[in-house]
């Protein structure tokens, strides 16, 4: 502590002093952060302005002069965005984060955000967090400001693979042993290190990566003094990260009910505003568009989670199963509360997403308009790989490690739920034609052959959307466990060494099985009827992706509907639903598992093997299975009484 606070002062400016703490906000923003206070502060308010590399530019304004905020949150990684920038950053030392952080969201407002004493965190660093504060500092330079930027480091395991792999790892899902070509290798870090840095003064924290609810979890530990055994807190405040850690997600947007949501172009940014004990409200500015509402949170709640008793993130295993979500009435766009998140002590392991190299891959999207467009442009995508595979055969070169045909209006996503054709189907359609080689020069010849389909195939094909298709790697995942203990945290601020953090991993690992909750009893004297209905009509849903997982959650629209969405929705019914997506290896495997979360009358359902690969590995139009639960809504809940009657 004694050398941290010497290096510190060493940096120039004034120190702050480590506290558990903050001050009012009453108090000035600048003589705000130099002070030590006695007292926690009565609520904590976070925003978060980005939930993707690639987010809107207008949400630090809005959050900036409409969100009263303490702490303003960015969330840019992704299992896809962390491929990305570690290709970005082969090609150059000084890349691999997310440049718009420093260029679009901090440089046109940092002296506003100064001014107003709010203070960021955010895991834009991605691959290269060093290089993210370097660019920062210059921002800084040009504003003339003296701002603390801590840098966390540790999650890079690079220097470990080859250890790593004489220890046999394997892949956490498939079992598989590690390959040899890892291209990249990150673990999850958690809130700790986030919290540590701003207890040392730090006004920017930029990370590598860690858990998405991390950069929310750990403002709240710093500001209320949560101990590491504190877990329904923890638990709260990673529930808490969790629900806006995706933007606009959890404010209308991607809601079932999009029709109900005003305003998109100005949709509002979430804020939670959060109390010591673990409760907190859910809300965005004044005067913003979009919608808070039981539905839009709920949906967010079951947005990429599995079992909802066992949501492990390295500060504290969740059990989101009982969490309870109540409408604040007369707030204008809407506000909840959120309560009852309980948690247990972590893992000993940290979990660790790597990358591997498999090859390449080129996507040909090619409108097609007239009379028969769905005949024409599948017939256009086999002649193209047709006469592909002969120039291949007589250059001597492999076939297509994988194929991917869509056409986008035909329907082909839903498979056997595709509504049938009427009077030659539809006069747009677009070919979707995806493809995978080990050899970068095949593809090129592919990418060379699409052009011409356009003067000597099918009439009505109009353009290349985004010209010659590219050539691209492709980086699959590898996912698997490694001790806590063997991860070296380091703590940096503006470029100096300050400490290394000290993790305590004195919590032990209990078997944990899969929730799987046997309702046949309590269902077996439920009414039948004559009805059937939609799924849209009695619930929400809300699709994501973990690797190549999809879930889906369902959460009923009245608690009424819930036991009857229980009955209909069974595993196995879902299995059926989605089976032409499904990529079994064993006949009798069963991919798809279903948990409860009866605090929100909800349902998640977890598909394996559904996205072809996932991320930039899968050749489909939807790699990440955005759209499951937009497909689930049409299917039929069937012999139930009259529901909506019962709600009258």
């Amino acid at each position: 502590m004694g050398a941290a606070v010497l290096l510190l002062l060493r940096l120039g400016g004034s120190w702050r002093a480590p506290r558990l703490w903050r001050c009012s906000r009453s108090m000035s923003g600048a003589s705000r952060h130099r002070a030590v206070c006695d007292a926690p502060p009565a609520t904590v308010r976070i925003g978060c302005a980005s939930g993707f590399w690639g987010d809107t530019a207008a949400a630090v304004p809005q959050l900036l002069h409409g969100g009263k905020l303490d702490f303003l949150v960015f969330d840019y990684l992704s299992e896809i965005t962390m491929s990305l920038l570690t290709a970005a950053k082969t090609k150059s030392s000084n890349w691999g984060y997310a440049p718009d952080f420093v260029q679009v969201a901090m440089a046109p407002f940092i002296k506003d955000i100064h001014k107003k004493g709010i203070r960021v965190i955010s895991n834009a660093g991605g691959t290269n967090p060093s290089a993210c504060a370097a660019a920062l500092r210059e921002v800084l330079k040009k504003a003339d400001l003296d701002l603390k930027i801590a840098v966390i480091t540790g999650d890079d395991l690079m220097k470990e693979k080859d250890s790593l792999k004489e220890a046999g790892v394997t892949d956490m899902d498939s079992g598989r042993q590690i390959p040899d070509n890892i291209h990249s290798m990150n673990v999850y870090l958690g809130a700790r290190p986030i919290s540590r840095a701003l207890d040392l003064g730090a006004d920017i924290v930029v990370t590598g990566r860690c858990v998405d609810s991390a950069i929310v979890l750990g403002p709240l530990i710093h500001s209320f003094g949560w101990k590491r055994n504190e877990f329904d807190l923890l638990a709260a405040g990673s529930l808490a990260g969790h629900l806006i850690e995706c933007g606009a997600q959890c404010t209308g947007g991607i809601f079932t009910d999009w029709h109900a949501v005003p305003d998109w172009h100005s949709i509002g940014f979430p804020i939670v505003e959060c109390s010591p004990d673990g409760h907190f409200t859910l809300c965005k500015s004044p005067g913003t568009g979009g919608l808070i509402s039981f539905g839009t949170t709920a949906e967010q709640l079951v947005y990429e989670i599995g079992d909802p008793k066992h949501y492990c993130l390295p500060d504290v295993t969740c059990d989101f199963s009982q969490v309870s979500i109540t409408e604040i009435p007369g707030i204008e766009g809407g506000a909840v509360k959120v309560h009852n998140a309980r948690g247990s002590p972590p893992s000993t392991s940290y979990k660790v997403s790597s990358t591997y190299f498999d090859g390449f891959r080129a996507t040909a999207v090619c409108p097609v308009g007239g009379p028969f467009s769905v005949e024409k442009g599948r017939r256009t995508a086999e002649s193209i790989l047709k006469r592909t595979r002969l120039m291949f055969e007589k250059l001597g070169l492999e076939d297509y490690s994988g194929v991917n045909i869509q056409i986008l209006g035909a329907e082909d996503t839903y498979g056997p739920h595709a509504k049938s054709e009427k009077d030659g189907g539809p006069r747009e359609a677009v070919i979707w034609l995806a493809v995978h080689h080990r050899q970068k020069a095949a593809l090129e010849i592919f990418s060379r052959e699409i052009a011409p389909a356009g003067t000597g195939m099918a009439p009505g094909l109009t353009t290349i959307v985004g010209g010659r298709p590219k050539v691209s790697p492709v980086l699959k995942l590898f996912s698997f466990l490694y001790p806590r203990k063997k991860v070296k945290i380091d703590i940096f601020i503006n470029g100096q060494h300050i400490e290394k953090f000290e993790d305590d991993p004195n919590f032990t690992d209990t078997a944990i099985s899969p929730d799987l909750t046997e309702t046949e009893e309590e269902l077996k004297d439920l009414p039948n009827g004559h009805n059937t209905y939609r799924l849209e009509e009695l619930a929400y849903t809300r699709s994501g992706d973990k690797g190549n997982s999809a879930n889906i959650g369902v959460i009923a629209r009245h608690p009424l509907y819930y036991p009857y969405l229980k009955r209909a929705l069974t595993a196995q019914v879902i299995e059926e639903y989605f089976q032409h997506l499904l990529q079994k290896e064993q006949p009798e495997e069963k991919l798809v598992t279903r948990y409860e979360l009866p605090g929100i009358h909800g349902l998640n359902f977890v598909l394996k093997n559904s996205l072809g690969g996932g991320g930039i590995a899968s050749l489909r139009s939807d790699p990440q299975g955005k759209s499951f639960g937009q497909m689930l809504l049409d299917l039929q809940i069937k012999n139930v009484p009259d529901l909506k009657s019962l709600i009258e």
